[in-house]
């Protein structure tokens, strides 16, 4: 018989466990989790506090408002994660870490899983990034009550690009960001809608027109709700390969 395949272990590390799987525990990534297809191990980080009032917290050094999460309690919670699991990444969701991409997102989905750091209050005591080898992330530029929220977009995200969640493989390469553009739009029956009607490319039948259409349509979409997308993408299309660079600067005299 073959040996199973690898599944993606998901271990957030937090303050509430229970939170875990969530709404992850419904839908495609529930019947993913019932398969074997993914796992989640909550860690309680209180567990590792060694005061009797299970302490996890303390007021900013230098002043301020709010409470900190300390990294002496932090790191005991690391260390019991990595050691009961270990090779997954470590992670801290934080509004300081870089933007989450989709290509982190695939390359975090072809691996075993994940640590994932869910902070609290007004976030982590410094050092604790100092002291372990942390991908800080972040899932935009707003504020939420804490990391659980964003681990459980993060993990959603990663989830459905498993082998075997999504019903057909290719389900998601035209995607929106897949490809450095937002999707084109989509249209389904009725045909016409309230005097609104599905374009007449799409009903076409002609497979070529369709794809150049879809195309054209995220191009512009991209360019105009995204401006910040298309500046990237366009970059990224004028760039030469390396090689090319390399070749043009070795013709100079």
């Amino acid at each position: 018989m073959a040996a199973a395949a690898m599944s993606f272990t998901a271990v957030p590390l937090t303050l509430y466990p229970d939170m875990f799987p969530g709404p992850l525990g419904h839908s495609m990534a529930g019947r993913a989790l019932e398969s074997g297809l993914w796992s989640c191990a909550p860690v309680q980080i209180r567990d590792f506090a060694t005061d009797r009032h299970r302490t996890v917290d303390d007021t900013p050094a230098g002043g301020g408002a709010g409470m900190v999460l300390k990294a002496d309690v932090l790191g005991r919670a690391i260390d019991h994660a990595a050691a009961a699991h270990p090779g997954l990444p470590l992670l801290a969701m934080t509004p300081r870490g870089a933007p989450i991409t989709q290509a982190r997102v695939r390359a975090l989905a072809t691996g075993p899983g994940a640590i994932i750091l869910c902070g609290r209050f007004e976030g982590f005591d410094e050092r604790i990034f100092d002291a372990r080898p942390i991908e800080q992330l972040s899932m935009g530029d707003i504020i939420l009550s804490g990391g659980e929220m964003a681990a459980l977009l993060l993990l959603d995200a990663c989830i459905r690009l498993l082998p075997g969640v999504m019903g057909a493989a290719s389900s998601g390469d035209d995607e929106s960001f897949e490809h450095g553009l937002i999707e084109y739009p989509h249209y389904t029956r009725p045909v016409t809608w309230e005097g609104r009607t599905i374009p007449e490319v799409l009903r076409s039948g002609d497979h070529a027109k369709i794809a150049a259409w879809r195309k054209q349509r995220a191009e512009e979409d991209t360019r105009l709700r995204r401006p910040d997308l298309w500046e990237r993408h366009e970059g990224a299309r004028d760039r030469p390969a390396s090689g090319a660079r390399q070749q043009k600067k070795d013709k100079r005299p």
